[in-house]
């Protein structure tokens, strides 16, 4: 049994939460202002308690072949749990994590330090600023993950900004991305219309219930210029404990019906979760 303390500490943007898992012995669960952001095992970094972290999980597990290093930026750092993730499955993978508060990033380096081979390199700073001055054909993977409290900030939802993370990704390179919206999905919609202007292949992995529009959650977005191998995505997303769906070509066309791509000067952040959506009671 975890016999670790919580910690609380006001963080640039918020109170933040280290809570221990009593059931699994050096593993936390991070909160910023009630809302889960990260859970870290520290001893067992492959294991992926969220279920939209499995979920962007198994698309890394499939981007290329198992065990091949790669390059991955990754947009919000939270408590590094794909980071890590990665770490462990694809040694010797370069990476680099944004992270726009810097109070977080110093709690979790001095509560939960990665192991110093971790290939990883963190930043302070904004994720749109940042994509902005990295290379171009410098990444294989983008992953965004980025929550201002609960919302995705309106500056990373923009036609701009896709275009920004298709200019840094390699040409077989792959953007993933974490998002939450329930019916109607307006927001969702948008974001598929948004990323489907710049990119060829887009594919959504989701909880039937939330495709349903039954509750709000988490969707991953997966776009990129080369076909995603959606068979594999299907066989691992099926055998989760909560099982998802894999959308891709025509249903989700269909789903994106008459949404636009978004200007910056339109853009918005995703939709206010509903009371208890995300919370830790």
């Amino acid at each position: 049994m975890n016999e670790a303390l919580p910690v609380s500490r006001a963080v640039d943007h918020g109170t933040a939460k280290l809570m221990p898992d009593v059931d699994r012995e050096r593993a936390w669960l991070l909160t910023v202002d009630g809302a889960p952001q990260s859970y870290v095992d520290l001893d067992e970094p492959t294991h992926l308690e969220f279920e939209y972290a499995r979920r962007l999980g198994h698309v890394l597990d499939t981007v290329a072949p198992a065990g091949r290093a790669l390059e991955v930026l990754h947009l919000g750092g939270g408590a590094f749990t794909l980071p890590r993730y990665l770490a462990a499955t694809r040694p010797g993978s370069r990476q680099d994590v944004v992270e726009a508060d810097r109070g977080l990033l110093d709690l979790v380096a001095e509560h939960l330090p990665l192991p110093r081979d971790a290939g990883v390199t963190t930043h302070a700073g904004d994720a749109r600023a940042f994509l902005a001055g990295a290379p171009a054909d410098s990444a294989d993977v983008i992953v965004a993950d980025v929550f201002g409290g609960s919302r995705v900030p309106a500056h990373l939802t923009s036609l701009g900004y896709a275009r920004e993370a298709e200019r840094v990704l390699r040409e077989d390179g792959v953007y993933l991305a974490n998002l939450a919206d329930g019916a109607p999905f307006a927001f969702l919609r948008s974001q598929l219309a948004t990323f489907g202007a710049v990119f060829e292949e887009l594919v959504m992995i989701a909880e039937p219930g939330v495709l349903r529009g039954r509750r709000f959650g988490n969707a991953v977005l997966v776009a990129a210029h080369e076909p995603v191998d959606t068979a594999a995505l299907a066989r691992l997303t099926a055998a989760d404990a909560f099982a998802a769906r894999v959308e891709q070509g025509a249903a989700l066309r269909e789903f994106t019906g008459d949404a636009r791509p978004v200007r910056d000067e339109d853009a918005v952040p995703s939709p206010v979760p509903p009371d208890g959506a995300f919370g830790i009671g």
